[in-house]
């Protein structure tokens, strides 16, 4: 090979290198800033096909998917001093990535160490404003929305990262507490539960003494009925036996000492003491069988 030809090669060569060093691409699930002499000259690079000056500028790129970060348990107190160890983690993302280079370097486990020491100082204070009730039932949702909200605005100003959520995975207490508050709870449901026997019993005897009334008043007005009834039938019966009585009082004073003579001795046993001329034995002295 000539002189003019290796010469050219070289040139080729050269050409190759820079033009190779002065490209690089950016993908869809990237981010990335472009530095010169360790100044910021490009910030929030889009995806595709870049152009840079070799050996004077440097790129850095950084994942853009939705990061995943495991909280360290943290020691918080509750509104009435009780402890509670709380493991939890955070999602979040890049969104300003000029500002998250600023912040972090470009360093991502420095950012999840930022994040980490913020989520913890806004847990504590929501935690420190809770009950161990509260935090234990459904207030827990609002509690998350809240710190996630809240930490989302502060690491958008200061970290140039959105959080996306904030998550408790548990809430454990300490073994010296765990006792006295299951002891506490324990008889606060008992307590509960007293109450509502109670308010079951004064139910029961209230439909009691409303069931007693109702049938007191039920057997009135069935005795009231039945007396009307038994009086109307006592006047039509007492009104036949007048009429009877008009009609034939000689047969009819004949039939009622009949009666009586068969009410007075139903039985062999019974003893009646009465002078003979009593009026009792009228039809039984008349042998004419006429009254006298």
């Amino acid at each position: 090979m000539s002189q003019k030809g290796f010469s050219a090669l070289i040139v080729a060569l050269v050409i190759l290198i820079v033009g190779w060093g002065s490209l690089f691409v950016i993908n869809e699930r990237e981010r990335a800033v472009q530095l010169r002499f360790g100044q910021l000259v490009g910030a929030d690079l889009k995806p595709g096909l870049h152009f840079k000056f070799p050996f004077v500028d440097n790129v850095r790129i950084f994942d853009a998917r939705l990061q995943h970060l495991e909280v360290p348990s943290e020691r918080f107190l509750t509104l009435e001093q009780k402890a509670v160890i709380v493991d939890s983690y955070i999602k979040w993302r890049i969104a300003d990535v000029a500002k998250f280079y600023r912040a972090t370097a470009g360093d991502i486990y420095r950012a999840n160490t930022l994040l980490s020491q913020r989520a913890e100082s806004r847990m504590r204070n929501k935690f420190g404003g809770l009950t161990l009730n509260e935090v234990v039932s459904g207030q827990r949702d609002k509690l998350m929305n809240d710190i996630t909200s809240n930490l989302d605005r502060v690491a958008r100003e200061e970290l140039g990262v959105t959080v996306v959520d904030v998550r408790v995975k548990k809430v454990d207490l300490p073994p010296q507490v765990s006792d006295s508050v299951f002891e506490r709870m324990s008889s606060e449901r008992e307590k509960e539960a007293q109450e509502y026997r109670s308010k079951g019993q004064e139910m029961a005897e209230g439909i009691r003494a409303n069931a007693d009334r109702e049938q007191r008043i039920i057997q009135a007005d069935a005795y009231k009925e039945a007396e009307i009834v038994r009086g109307d039938g006592d006047a039509k019966a007492a009104d036949v036996y007048a009429k009877a009585y008009r009609q034939d009082p000689e047969f009819y004073a004949f039939t009622r000492s009949l009666k009586a003579y068969e009410e007075s001795f139903s039985s062999t046993g019974d003893i009646l003491l009465l002078e003979p001329d009593n009026d009792f034995f009228n039809y039984l002295n008349n042998k004419s069988g006429s009254k006298k």
